[in-house]
């Protein structure tokens, strides 16, 4: 039979399993990610296994991590989407249907933009002939009468000055008849 163990010694042990198999565990998921093409961090593989960034840093996983991305620096990179690299001839050949592309598309943009501000010019000047006419017309109608208020007022004027010359020679003719009297009251009375 076994000797009874210490509760201190039964914590390490199962310190030091648990320890072994999430390091076992780093080691495969760094593995698997070679594997694949995935690119080998630190980051990375501390994510996918579900680990602290202190175990992936710790000796014995450090090292094979920073083998891995050794490894994976000497290697070209594959491609996500179809599997194989692109050849410098078919990047340029992207590279010149995209020119045309774009080409295209600003030609397009610039017709749309010339055929809206036609559009636009169009409906300014429905809108401001309309707007315009309306403005002439009141401003006619406000000649008009403004026409008829100041030859109104002309005659006025003349009615007016024509009673004042009136009644200024109404008053000449008082003064000179006012003087009359004075000068006869002053004289006295008539010699018999």
């Amino acid at each position: 039979m076994s000797a009874k163990r210490k509760p201190s010694e039964v914590l390490a042990a199962s310190r030091r399993r648990d320890s072994l198999a999430k390091r076992a565990k780093v080691l495969a998921v760094v593995d698997e990610m070679a594997a694949r093409g995935d690119a080998v961090t630190f980051a990375s593989v501390s994510k996918a296994a579900g680990v602290s960034n202190w175990l992936v840093y710790a000796e014995g996983v450090r090292e094979h991590i920073e083998a891995a991305r050794k490894k994976q620096a000497g290697q070209p990179r594959r491609e996500a989407q179809s599997g194989m690299s692109s050849s410098p001839a078919s990047l340029r050949t992207d590279l010149g249907l995209s020119k045309q592309q774009v080409t295209a598309l600003r030609a397009e943009r610039d017709q749309l933009k010339a055929a809206l501000q036609r559009q636009l010019g169009q409906q300014l000047d429905q809108v401001g002939t309309a707007d315009l006419v309306a403005r002439v017309d009141e401003l006619t109608r406000q000649n008009d009468e403004l026409v008829q208020e100041t030859a109104r007022l002309r005659r006025e004027k003349a009615e007016l000055e024509e009673s004042l010359r009136e009644t200024e020679e109404d008053l000449a003719a008082a003064r000179s008849s006012l003087r009359r009297m004075i000068r006869a009251e002053n004289a006295g009375p008539a010699p018999a």
